[in-house]
């Protein structure tokens, strides 16, 4: 296990966190009460969220389980979040038991759990990195211990990027990040969008901008540039719930203003 920047002895409770707020909306423990009251807030303003998370858990088992079908046998999943059963290599290794996964994820209390994460097959393996999105360049350093990048590689970047401003460049940590994947290789996006409400996703982001966390809604436009060059996997970049639910684990939400995307690297 790889581990960069803060270390879990350094949790920060005096300020929220996207990841503890995500693990309350899907009904977990790991947060505080400076999570409860941002995640509470949020929800005054926007009622659904907590259904907009188990939405988007849902397409994320859909998506991998669509990648593991066709053949990816490697997974980067950035922005892994407190882990919550089935996580990514349990659904993967589930179809391909020698599977390789690797999770990044900033948040100290990530990594307390990280252990959880870490409990592959026997023929496959997980491993784990501290590290921020903003540095993309680390992660793939870290990623190269474990993955094997002359081979396709299935990148997750699920309910993350809302929550990098463009002055962080979000389009360019983008590519730097599939950048060194070999062609097959496919990524992953969900995005929260104000496209159908902008007031009340003004309000939703600046309960997260208060709590020092740069959340960004982005249109349908928007989301769909972090694509450019790659070829996007059918239906094409829709709402999450229109995103392939044959393939099992249904959460309705049909109104739930989520993007979702995957495409793969020619």
């Amino acid at each position: 296990m790889t581990e960069t920047g803060l270390g879990a002895d350094r949790i920060d409770t005096s300020k929220p966190h996207s990841a503890r707020m995500y693990d309350y909306f899907l009904g977990g423990k790991d947060n505080y009460p400076v999570d409860v009251a941002a995640a509470e807030q949020v929800t005054s303003h926007f009622p659904a969220v907590s259904q907009m998370a188990r939405t988007n858990r849902a397409f994320m088992h859909r998506a991998t389980r669509l990648l593991a079908e066709r053949g990816v046998r490697q997974f980067l999943d950035i922005g892994t979040g407190i882990p919550t059963e089935p996580n990514l290599h349990q659904i993967v290794q589930r179809i391909a038991p020698d599977a390789r996964v690797v999770y990044a994820d900033n948040d100290p209390i990530v990594l307390r759990h990280a252990q959880a994460l870490l409990h592959s097959t026997p023929a496959g393996r997980t491993d784990y990195v501290q590290a921020d999105v903003r540095d993309p360049g680390r992660i793939i350093a870290a990623a190269r211990e474990t993955l094997d990048f002359s081979q396709p590689i299935g990148l997750s970047l699920v309910a993350l990027l809302h929550l990098v401003a463009d002055k962080d460049e979000p389009a360019r940590i983008v590519r730097e990040l599939l950048a060194p994947l070999a062609p097959g290789s496919c990524l992953t996006l969900s995005h929260a969008t104000g496209d159908f409400d902008p007031e009340t996703w003004e309000r939703v982001v600046e309960v997260y901008r208060k709590g020092g966390t740069d959340a960004q809604v982005r249109s349908h436009a928007e989301f769909s540039a972090f694509f450019s060059e790659l070829e996007l996997i059918d239906p094409g970049v829709v709402l999450a719930a229109a995103w392939h639910p044959e393939l099992g684990e249904p959460q309705g939400g049909e109104e739930i203003p989520l993007y979702v995307g995957v495409a793969r690297k020619r």
